[in-house]
């Protein structure tokens, strides 16, 4: 590139030669396999990823019991797996045999013939039973309908746990249309049910969706 200066009046012509490199680069390009409108499986959050299992469930059942698991994953921490709701009349019949099963499979559930201390609020200590628990489960028996035409603690604690959707209905001895004529909200909840089932079965499909274990 020329450039020209004047200086008083002489004229002088400076000359600049430039080099300028230029680098040449080949773009490589790697073969890509070609695009399919499948797309790649999503991964399944553990919550609610189905579980194997030896026993065998009812889609109703494992509906339900997935739905358990996932709120139960997603809850805050507590002290207790479960919240055994049943009438005073089955504690030492149904009620304490699905509590023996439960416990036998390591699942720690309230039950108010361990729990209830005498001489303290019976309301108060029902209620702290069920802040503290995961799960409630609902033992449907002739003599729970009969307590929830009555009213009283077992129609309050009822009515506490079908405001969540941590709750787990077990009928023994009861037909379906019997639940619904009493408590159609609580018929209207897919459960688990004895007239084909033990309550150690009972017990290990409820261990399994609380604690997410294989039984």
């Amino acid at each position: 590139m020329a450039q020209r200066r004047r200086i008083g009046t002489i004229k002088i012509k400076q000359t600049r030669r430039v080099t300028v490199t230029r680098t040449i680069t080949r773009r490589v390009v790697t073969p890509q396999p070609p695009r399919t409108s499948i797309a790649p499986p999503r991964a399944v959050p553990k919550a609610v990823s189905r579980r194997r299992s030896r026993l065998s469930y009812s889609r109703p059942e494992r509906e339900l019991l997935d739905q358990v698991h996932q709120v139960v994953a997603d809850d805050v921490e507590r002290d207790r797996d479960v919240f055994l709701c049943h009438a005073w009349a089955d504690r030492t019949g149904p009620a304490d045999q699905l509590f023996t099963a439960l416990s036998a499979l390591g699942v720690d559930a309230w039950f108010s013939e361990r729990d209830v201390v005498l001489g303290k609020s019976l309301a108060r200590q029902l209620d702290g039973g069920l802040r503290v628990s995961r799960v409630g489960i609902v033992l449907v028996t002739p003599n729970m309908l009969a307590a929830l035409r009555n009213g009283g603690f077992a129609d309050q604690e009822l009515g506490a746990l079908l405001a969540t959707d941590r709750v787990i209905p077990v009928s023994h001895a009861v037909t379906y249309d019997e639940l619904r004529g009493e408590s159609p909200l609580l018929a209207a909840r897919a459960g688990l049910s004895t007239d084909e089932s033990s309550f150690a079965e009972v017990a290990a499909k409820i261990a399994e969706s609380v604690l997410d274990v294989e039984i």
